[in-house]
C-alpha cells in the first residue's frame, strides 16, 4: 500500500525544490517561492518576521531535542542504545504522546510591579498570561506543565501551598491546589484537566491567578519566572515506523549511471537565511535517490530495500524488448524523521518533529 498522499507530496516537493540546481553534496535553498514552499513542507505558515529577542533556550528544550533528533544523536555521544528505535509521535523525555513541544513564556511579567517582602497572611497574587494562538486547531494537547521559579525565601517547616485560579475581574474557582515542600527547585503543576478539559482544544490565551501561601508564619516568596511547557500531537504529521532505521551512510555525489542508491544532500538553514530563528540543527541530511534500475541494478543489494517483483519484471521486459516497457524508477524506499528547534512569531521556543524528511534507502519501483 503506498504511503499517504500528504507525506508523499511533501517529500516530492522538498526534493524537487532542491535537486535541479545543486551540487550533489550541498543544497543552498534560494529565497522566494522555493523557501516558501520549503516552509510549507515543514508545516510552518511563514517564517518569523524579525529576529527573536535575545533569550536563552531553556535547558529542557535542549534535552528533548538532543534525545529526539536522529542526526544529532548519531553525530554526538551516544544518547540512545545502539539500534534503539524511538517511538513515533511520542516525547520520550516527558513520557507523553506528541510531536510538537512549545516553551511559552509568561506575557504578564512586564506588567507586574516589584514585590516588597511582606509578612505571612499578606502574600501577593500574580497574574500570568500565556499566548497560545500559534497552536493549530488540529493539534491535541497531551501535557500542559506550568513551571514556576521563586526568589529565595526563608525556609518554613510546613512548606507552602500553591493555588491556581482563572484570572478575571471577580475571583474564579480554584482550579488546583498543590503542596510545595521547597522552593529550591522549580515548582511544576499539570494544568491539562484543570485549566481546560483533556479532550478540549487549546485556548487561544491562558490567563491565571497564582498564589503561594506559607503554611507557617514566614516571609512570602517572590515569583521570578513563569512558563508553560505545552506538548501537542498533530495527527497529520504522525504515522508509525515500519522497521528500524539503518545506519548506512549515503554515497557522496556520483553519476546517474551507477546503481540506484541514496546520495548525500545537505540542506543548510543558513543559506536560506533561517539561522536567525532556527536554533538547531544548522541543517540536515535530506539526501536523494539516483541511479539506474536496469538489470542487475534493479535487484536489491544485500541489506538494502527489497525490490518489488513488479520492478524486476519491468527490468526484465525492458532488457528483452526495450520499447515494450520503460525501466522502473529510483525512488525513496525508507525515510526517517528530523527534529527542529526554533523560535516562532510569538517568541516561543518550539521543538517540532517531522516524519519522512531524510532518505535512508532507495529502491527501484
Amino acid at each position: 500500500m503506498p504511503p499517504p498522499r500528504y507525506h508523499l507530496d511533501r517529500r516530492v516537493l522538498l526534493l524537487a525544490l532542491l535537486l535541479p540546481s545543486l551540487s550533489p553534496t550541498y543544497a543552498p535553498v534560494p529565497p522566494g517561492p522555493a523557501a516558501a514552499a520549503l516552509l510549507q513542507a515543514l508545516g510552518l505558515p511563514d517564517a518569523p518576521r524579525d529576529a527573536p529577542t535575545s533569550r536563552p533556550v531553556p535547558p529542557v528544550m535542549w534535552r528533548l531535542f538532543r534525545r529526539r533528533d536522529h542526526q544529532e544523536a548519531r553525530a554526538g555521544p551516544r544518547r540512545t542504545p545502539p539500534g534503539a528505535n524511538l517511538r513515533p509521535c511520542h516525547v520520550e523525555g516527558l513520557g507523553v504522546p506528541g510531536n510538537i513541544v512549545r516553551h511559552v513564556p509568561d506575557r504578564g511579567a512586564a506588567a507586574r510591579p516589584p514585590e516588597p517582602s511582606s509578612a505571612a497572611g499578606q502574600c501577593p497574587e500574580w497574574t500570568v498570561v500565556f499566548d497560545l494562538s500559534a497552536v493549530e486547531p488540529a493539534e491535541r494537547p497531551s501535557q500542559a506543565r506550568l513551571e514556576l521559579r521563586f526568589a529565595a525565601a526563608e525556609a518554613t517547616a510546613g512548606g507552602w501551598e500553591l493555588s491556581v485560579a482563572p484570572a478575571g475581574a471577580s475571583p474564579g474557582p480554584v482550579l488546583l491546589r498543590q503542596a510545595v515542600p521547597t522552593l529550591g527547585t522549580p515548582v511544576r503543576a499539570e494544568l491539562l484537566g484543570a485549566a481546560w478539559a483533556r479532550n478540549a482544544s487549546t485556548p487561544r490565551s491562558l490567563r491565571l491567578t497564582l498564589a503561594l501561601r506559607p503554611r507557617a508564619p514566614a516571609y512570602c516568596a517572590r515569583l521570578s519566572e513563569a512558563s508553560l511547557l505545552l506538548v501537542t500531537l498533530d495527527p497529520r504529521l504522525c504515522h508509525p515506523l515500519t522497521r528500524p532505521r539503518r545506519e548506512a551512510e549515503p554515497a557522496v555525489g556520483g553519476s546517474s549511471g551507477g546503481a540506484c542508491r541514496a546520495r548525500r544532500l545537505y540542506v543548510s538553514f543558513r543559506e536560506v537565511g533561517w539561522h536567525r530563528w532556527v536554533i538547531a540543527p544548522r541543517g540536515f541530511l535530506a539526501n536523494y535517490c539516483q541511479g539506474k534500475c536496469a538489470l542487475p541494478a534493479a535487484m536489491s543489494e544485500p541489506g538494502g530495500a527489497p525490490a518489488l517483483n513488479h520492478a524486476v519484471l519491468r527490468a526484465l521486459m525492458h532488457a528483452a524488448a526495450p520499447g515494450a516497457a520503460g525501466l522502473p524508477c529510483c525512488v525513496p524506499a525508507r525515510l526517517s524523521p528530523i527534529s527542529v528547534l526554533f523560535f516562532d512569531n510569538s517568541d516561543n521556543v518550539v521543538l517540532r518533529h517531522y516524519e519522512d524528511m531524510v532518505v535512508d534507502e532507495c529502491g527501484c519501483r
